[in-house]
């Protein structure tokens, strides 16, 4: 008719399913032409009004959409559409409670109870209202029994209330009138996990697995249960399933290494953490996994490419910035290892450490001014910390500028006396200036 012009007289169930196709393959614009054309053919149609109406809240049109559905509750005022389609309007105005009472009018008249009772507790959840949530979904459940997600959203209410008690005495009795739902099953073990009570998890998991030997998601619960338990050998049988039954997940892989980790097996650790960024690039975690297995074995070239990795997916990370610093130390690299330490401050890890290990590599490679300015900004942050105190009054007696060295000095004797070992230790010759080992022994002796 589109293509022609030509006039062809069709049903009007034949228009809805054809306004129906191209709503749910996002065409409007020949979901208004079917509607138009139809309602030309049967211009009393309530459920090609309906499908209007729909279209327009689909369009942002609330005000259109009103004026259409408020003609249809004057016609048929027991019309469950016309209150589901205005709980919809009331609902993207932000108006949940409004939608929930319009959603309870359509369910005096609805003949299928289980989707109106999901919509309310939909509601319920925007409103934060997790009992009355709960409760609406248990009713789902309550006329049919395998609506399984109406399961997940009941025990999504009782994980965003911390009751994960009262979800497993729930989920026990789902299981003791459906004792073959793999569903329960499943989520009673990830209820028993969230409680530690890991024996109970792996039973749990172990039943939803003889219930259906192809759920991924038991494996994979099972296995990070096997985890918890020590099992590592078989924790990693339980993965290794997972990519047999679907393609192979960067997870998958990293917890494999993760396990070969723990069996102190670093070739097939590290073997695996490959395999994970493989499968995705930009898994940081992953990177760094194998860092630290090669800085475990002392290879630190090998390290410094794959922290390199990491930084190249999150530069912001000052733990990855640390780690820089940690393998270029270990090569001699100084100047990186300062860059490292300037980055961990430049993106929020002031901490005292970084700071003191700065300071110390300026000092090591002869850059007193700059080691100053550091420990001085360290100094403002951190005021009468021992670690600054000393560090820096042995740098301005390296500058020269013995008053300020020796009052710092004084301070940091009084402060800490032990800690003047650090002295000796980095800066052996300022320790054996006559008149720093006088103002030690002097404070010995007071």
């Amino acid at each position: 008719m589109l293509k022609t012009n030509n006039v062809y007289f069709f049903d009007s169930t034949e228009f809805e399913e054809i306004i129906q196709h191209y709503l749910d393959s996002g065409r409007q614009t020949l979901a208004h032409k079917a509607i138009n054309l139809g309602l030309e053919q049967h211009p009393g149609s309530v459920s090609l009004k309906i499908l209007l109406a729909e279209l327009f809240i689909y369009e942002d049109k609330f005000d259109e959409a009103d004026i259409i559905l408020t003609a249809l509750h004057a016609i048929e005022p027991h019309n469950e559409e016309v209150y589901i389609q205005k709980a919809t309007i009331f609902s993207k105005r932000d108006q949940h409670q409004k939608a929930i009472d319009s959603l309870k009018i359509a369910l005096v008249y609805t003949d299928d109870k289980v989707d109106v009772l999901s919509m309310i507790g939909m509601e319920y959840l925007y409103l934060d209202k997790f009992d009355d949530a709960r409760l609406s979904f248990a009713k789902c459940l309550d006329v049919d029994f395998e609506d399984y997600s109406s399961l997940y959203n009941v025990i999504y209410c009782f994980d965003m209330q911390n009751k994960h008690k009262e979800a497993v005495t729930y989920l026990e009795k789902i299981i003791d009138q459906d004792p073959y739902s793999e569903v329960a099953w499943h989520q009673l073990g990830r209820q028993h996990y969230i409680l530690e009570e890991f024996s109970d998890a792996l039973r749990a998991f172990d039943y939803a697995i003889i219930i259906d030997d192809q759920f991924i998601g038991a494996y994979l619960e099972k296995a990070k249960t096997l985890e918890q338990l020590n099992f590592y050998q078989e924790a990693i049988q339980s993965y290794l399933i997972t990519n047999e039954l679907e393609d192979p997940t960067a997870f998958s892989y990293f917890r494999i290494g993760e396990c070969y980790k723990k069996l102190h097996k670093n070739e097939l650790s590290i073997q695996f953490y490959k395999k994970s960024v493989k499968e995705d690039p930009l898994l940081d975690k992953g990177w760094i996994a194998i860092t630290n297995a090669y800085c475990e074995e002392e290879n630190y070239q090998k390290a410094l490419y794959y922290i390199n990795k990491a930084l190249s997916i999150d530069e912001a990370n000052t733990m990855y910035w640390r780690r820089y610093a940690e393998i270029n130390l270990k090569l001699d690299f100084f100047k990186e290892v300062i860059k490292a330490f300037y980055n961990c401050i430049e993106y929020g890890d002031s901490n005292l450490d970084i700071f003191i290990g700065l300071a110390d590599v300026l000092n090591f490679i002869g850059e007193f001014q700059e080691a100053s300015a550091v420990l001085i900004k360290a100094n403002r942050l951190y005021p009468d910390t021992s670690e600054i105190i000393y560090r820096l009054s042995c740098v301005y007696y390296i500058l020269g500028e013995d008053g300020k060295a020796e009052k710092l000095l004084r301070k940091g004797l009084e402060i800490d006396f032990e800690y003047h070992e650090v002295i000796k230790e980095l800066f052996p010759a300022v320790f054996e200036l006559n008149t720093v080992a006088a103002i030690i022994f002097e404070f010995n002796n007071a």
